[in-house]
């Protein structure tokens, strides 16, 4: 049967002569046949070379995101089955869990399955379906994810921002199997986390900062922390594993801090060291300024600031008054741990706002490391966009 087809404008193929995956509604020129939500169609150039088979949304401004650049590639149960064993294998190759049961199976397009989400919890697997693609194939994809892990559990969280932005229903609900409990326990790098599959952030816990939460203990030692954005307490738990003197913990949340109290006691440690506070992490910043308190080391993982790229604008602003708010804290030789994942904001803007904090606030600082995302959210070389999170180590210099 003859596909719909999407005819580009003339020069609008060069992304996809990258095998970049997204084609944007304005490179458009026309639409034959009359593709339904998710439905298969051609990406046509205008001189009529069939660039690939993609899955087609009219409410999207990515109108078309590309599952095979190949024209003989079918899209069926099959290529589905094993473009998600490819995924699967390639962790077994590329992935250090860290003495961890959990880790990122599937990463969207950067695994050739453009809004497939799915990371594994000991025997629970939780996704994220965030196109129409995605969605119109869910049974397949939740199908062969279930045959290819033998999961006890397949939860879905399809709820992000993305979902609306792409005009898609709100679906949460387990796909398979049962939950035993709403509580699961991660093992990492010998500590375990606890969090709440329902009602919890993303698909439940941040698995792509694994390493720098490890990294942290390196530069713990005897030192006054604060941690910012805390969540569930990654970052404090390894600061106080590391030997850190004392740790303040900050959250606007109830619910994360309850999360952090309940961690600190899973792995015994010691709870007096630490000092939770609920209070937004901006306003409680300027407060310890005012109060003329400092600390060895901060550590400041916010949400995205910046959604989409339409966002930057405002996500640098806030960026920057944090990390200026950071510096002005930071004791001669603290260290900074500063991140963003927002995409929308590459390294070398990040890196620029953060110098540009530094200078505001009077310090002399260096960047003495680069921090990303773990290895099992590898990046495509055709999709610079799965390089969302960057962080960088800086050390103020002595008086």
């Amino acid at each position: 049967m003859k596909l719909p087809q999407v005819v580009l404008l003339p020069g609008k193929e060069k992304s996809l002569l990258r095998k970049h995956s997204w084609i944007f509604s304005g490179a458009i020129k026309k639409v034959t046949g009359e593709p339904g939500f998710g439905a298969t169609v051609e990406v046509v150039s205008a001189a009529g070379t069939i660039l690939a088979t993609g899955a087609y949304s009219e409410k999207s401004q990515i109108r078309v995101r590309a599952w095979s650049f190949d024209p003989d590639v079918s899209i069926n149960e099959n290529f589905f089955l094993e473009k998600i064993k490819q995924a699967i294998s390639t962790r077994e190759i590329i992935s250090d869990p860290g003495e961890s049961n959990s880790r990122r199976l599937i990463y969207g397009e950067n695994d050739g399955l453009p809004g497939v989400i799915a990371d594994k919890f000991g025997d629970i697997i939780v996704i994220q379906l965030s196109t129409a693609g995605a969605y119109h194939w869910r049974k397949t994809i939740i199908d062969e994810i279930v045959k290819q892990t033998n999961c006890h559990c397949l939860y879905e969280k399809s709820d992000s921002d993305v979902n609306q932005l792409e005009g898609l229903e709100e679906v949460v609900q387990i796909q398979y199997g049962s939950l035993d409990s709403s509580s699961v326990i991660i093992q990492e790098n010998g500590l375990n986390y606890l969090f709440e599959i329902e009602g919890s952030q993303k698909t439940g816990f941040y698995l792509d900062q694994r390493n720098n939460r490890k990294l942290i203990r390196e530069y713990s030692k005897n030192k006054r922390v604060l941690d910012c954005f805390c969540f569930s307490g990654g970052f404090t738990m390894n600061a106080l594993t590391g030997g850190a003197e004392h740790v303040v913990a900050v959250d606007s949340s109830e619910s994360a801090l309850r999360l952090t109290s309940g961690n600190l006691k899973l792995n015994h440690l010691d709870e007096a060291k630490v000092e939770l506070v609920n209070d937004n992490a901006f306003e409680y910043l300027r407060k310890l300024r005012d109060r003329g308190e400092q600390f060895d080391l901060i550590i400041l993982d916010p949400p995205k600031f910046a959604p989409t790229t339409s966002q930057v604008e405002r996500a640098a602003r806030a960026y920057k008054d944090i990390n200026l708010l950071a510096f002005k804290l930071l004791s001669p030789n603290g260290v900074l741990f500063t991140f963003s994942c927002s995409g929308g904001v590459g390294l070398p803007l990040f890196q620029k706002i953060v110098a540009d904090a530094a200078l505001d606030a009077g310090k002399s600082v260096q960047i003495i490391k680069y921090m990303h995302q773990a290895e099992d959210h590898p990046i495509s070389s055709a999709f610079p966009e799965g390089e969302y999170l960057k962080g960088l180590v800086c050390k103020v210099a002595g008086r």
